[in-house]
């Protein structure tokens, strides 16, 4: 297969973590565009009600899914290492656990959107005016769940291998669907928020298809059978062991980021309405690092499973370096360039800001996160990954909740500090405890 990489060779080991690192990368900024382009067009097209109508629920969205994305890190994390020992049996038993385990979560997370939507954004202060938009915005988002979590443990299947690139040509097919989408029934049929969100349902499921077909005519040991897919309970507890914290931290994260979100929504709609444009710019940033991450998790397993430590060693260096320069200097760019940036999504004043001030104050601090994504990736590489979840839910979210609950802030940038604070205790305790893991693994 073409589009695997060999991660168990030294040379060119910037060059392949590069190579493996750029589609996941380019995938996270199109996913992610896919709620980008929703703001955009209900921006322009219907107003700042309706852009914060999509904009609060990203938080919620994240806090819904979070769990089980983190569980398809550990499919990447236990395939990667069966391949590093050469174990072709284990490979498609966690191939056709992590498959059921796909349509059985998306099925969960269908149920749990339709029926959470409502009270969840009650309990975050959303106001009056919108927060019927944003309810139903959220239940039609839900309908996409299926193929959300079909599309992210397929791709982390593919990962294990080096294959970044063809999940994401299904990615930007179904970007190009959304975009056309988009425009035909808002500017066309005039269905404002519910038809982003039918436009958002329509491109995941055409991703999720895309990618199931890759691993049907794949002839390597990651062939997907849908006549064979069960849960292997051997595979299922070790990807669980690795997955289920990493997925309890994104979800615990996402958590403190709904209180965070209560706390823009107390500014007031534009307040929302400018915190969720300048969000975008964050996700994009974020995705440097999470490429990176994704980068030392699939290397590291494979190299710690074959046995190569210095190989481990080097990858951990390698994307700590290449993560923290590349999201400074996209962080640079968008907060120098933050009004036309900010001009991308919406238009009023008193919006544009608001989205500045959380530009100023969070996204040009935002490469300090690389610290612990990247170091925690590598301990849940080693088989380490309840430590680095705990230490993100004291050091970051637990802090969160309480600068919240400080509140209510006269100041909108006071709010906002918690961010560089949390990510500078938590980056500082998730290296020590690598560095600990390493030494004890004989890595360090």
């Amino acid at each position: 297969m073409k589009e695997r990489i060999n991660m168990l060779e030294r040379d060119g080991m910037t060059r392949k973590l590069v190579m493996f690192a750029l589609p996941i990368m380019a995938s996270g900024i199109v996913q992610q565009s896919f709620n980008a382009i929703d703001v955009a067009v209900v921006g322009r097209f219907v107003g700042s009600s309706a852009v914060a109508a999509v904009g609060t629920n990203g938080p919620v969205i994240s806090l819904i899914i979070n769990l089980f994305i983190g569980i398809a890190i550990g499919s990447n994390v236990i395939i990667a290492n069966y391949i590093g020992q050469r174990d072709d049996r284990g490979v498609q038993r966690a191939v056709q656990t992590s498959a059921m385990l796909a349509v059985l979560s998306g099925i969960l997370l269908l149920t749990i959107g339709l029926f959470v939507a409502g009270p969840v954004l009650g309990a975050l202060s959303t106001p009056d005016d919108i927060i019927d938009d944003a309810t139903n915005y959220l239940r039609i988002f839900a309908l996409g769940f299926p193929a959300m979590m079909v599309y992210n443990f397929v791709s982390a299947i593919l990962r294990s291998v080096g294959d970044t690139r063809r999940p994401f040509y299904w990615l930007c097919a179904g970007g190009a669907l959304n975009i056309g989408l988009n425009l035909i029934f808002v500017i066309f049929l005039g269905m404002g928020v519910e038809g982003v969100a039918i436009a958002t349902v329509a491109a995941n499921y055409l991703s999720a298809t895309g990618v199931t077909f890759i691993l049907i005519y794949e002839k390597s040991p990651l062939h997907l059978d849908l006549r064979n897919i069960r849960l292997h309970y051997p595979e299922l507890r070790k990807i669980l062991r690795i997955g289920l914290p990493a997925g309890l931290q994104g979800m615990v994260f996402a958590l403190s980021n709904t209180f965070i979100q209560s706390g823009v929504n107390s500014f007031g709609r534009e307040a929302m309405a400018g915190s969720a444009a300048a969000i975008n710019f964050e996700l994009y940033c974020y995705f440097v690092i999470s490429s990176f991450a994704q980068a030392a998790t699939a290397f590291i397993s494979q190299n710690f499973g074959a046995g190569f430590r210095g190989n481990v060693r080097s990858v951990f260096r390698r994307c700590m370096g290449l993560s923290i320069i590349c999201c400074l200097l996209l962080n640079v760019f968008f907060c120098i360039f933050r009004v036309e940036s900010l001009l991308l999504f919406i238009n009023g004043h008193e919006a544009i800001e608001f989205g500045a001030i959380r530009m100023q104050y969070v996204l040009l601090f935002q490469f300090i996160a690389c610290s612990y994504e990247i170091a925690g990736a590598s301990m849940r590489a080693l088989g380490y990954s309840m430590t680095p979840t705990i230490i993100v839910i004291l050091g970051t979210c637990l802090l969160r909740v309480l600068w919240v609950s400080a509140g209510p802030y006269a100041v909108f940038r006071d709010l906002l500090l918690v961010y560089p604070l949390s990510w500078v205790i938590t980056g500082s305790a998730v290296l020590i405890a690598y560095f600990i893991v390493a030494r004890k693994l004989k890595i360090a």
